[in-house]
């Protein structure tokens, strides 16, 4: 960890894409470091999103205490704002007792609202324009909102998708609200030193393809383990249909057209399989711009025995 004017509040992280095994080694530390896991899990936030977000389970949350797992029902929305606010409230809590926090999980934007991006929260929300900019989109389609962001914010629009509607409205709503482009805060957030002193440790494969193979057969096995029951129970409920955030969780939608009549469970499943490999691929690209973080090679070192190394234990 850096020892450079470090912040006092020191934090581990262990980031990667889906299936690498981060939350194996993150109960480990916890268990070696008498820490506390922050889920950094834009999904497990959700209750009854237990099979497909593949959660600690109750065994493993008994054992180590979890920070961030089923706090809302599936059609509340939340935000990398929401959850910079709780993640910092937790780690908080978590030195307060004299705990080390460890976050687990491989949404890397919600550990950047919290590591790097200390005006995140400042940003305030606004329902009205929300709800506005919506109606816009479904009256006119998501170019008529992205067209609004390239007037005001033109270097944001560039880097954030016409069809990312809801990146894009809250692109729009930090202008509104404050004033600033989004591009503009973002930039001044990377001038400035983190609250924090983390040490990231970045697990991956070496040879993808063993991952990809990981990925599959963990598929397999959420089905084995009662996920298309999970999925159905969500669907029937209506909360897989209504634009939350949680209807955009990879491991539900792609069955929803097995529940419709519109492709045989073989499909959904192999689609599901390529979905969750396809979102490896953003997660490694997104982590391996991270200059600072350790990389381990989980098919070439022993995870636990590298991270005690990069950690100095």
């Amino acid at each position: 960890m850096s020892t450079n004017h470090a912040p006092s509040k020191r934090v581990i992280a262990i980031v990667g894409p889906t299936a690498v095994g981060k939350s194996a080694l993150a109960i480990e530390l916890a268990l070696l470091l008498d820490g506390e896991i922050i889920s950094c899990d834009s999904m497990q936030i959700y209750r009854g999103m237990d099979i497909g977000t593949a959660k600690a389970t109750r065994e493993e949350r008994e054992s180590v205490r979890h920070h961030l797992i089923d706090i809302l029902e599936p059609d509340t929305d939340f935000s990398c704002a929401d959850y910079s606010t709780l993640a910092q409230d937790a780690i908080n809590d978590i030195i307060s007792r004299g705990k080390m926090p460890i976050f687990c999980g491989g949404t890397g934007l919600y550990l950047d609202s919290v590591l790097e991006i200390p005006s995140f929260t400042s940003t305030k929300r606004d329902d009205e324009l929300r709800a506005k900019m919506e109606a816009l989109a479904l009256e006119q389609g998501a170019d008529a909102v992205h067209s609004l962001l390239m007037e005001f914010d033109p270097e944001s629009a560039m880097t954030i998708h016409k069809n990312n509607v809801k990146r894009v409205i809250r692109a729009l709503e930090i202008y509104y609200t404050t004033g600033k482009k989004k591009s503009e805060l973002d930039a001044l957030s990377r001038t400035q030193p983190s609250p924090y002193d983390a040490c990231v440790l970045f697990l991956c494969y070496r040879d993808k393809e063993l991952l990809y193979e990981k990925i599959n057969s963990r598929v397999d096995k959420m089905i084995e383990l009662g996920l298309l029951d999970e999925c159905r129970a969500l669907w029937e409920r209506g909360l897989l249909s209504n634009g939350s955030t949680a209807s955009e969780a990879i491991g539900y939608k792609e069955l929803i057209p097995y529940f419709e009549g519109r492709a045989s469970l073989d499909e959904c499943v192999e689609e599901l399989k390529l979905a969750t490999r396809h979102y490896a691929k953003r997660q490694m690209t997104w982590f391996k711009r991270k200059s600072s973080y350790h990389t381990i090679y989980i098919d070439e070192e022993n995870a636990l025995e590298r991270a005690k190394e990069v950690l100095n234990l």
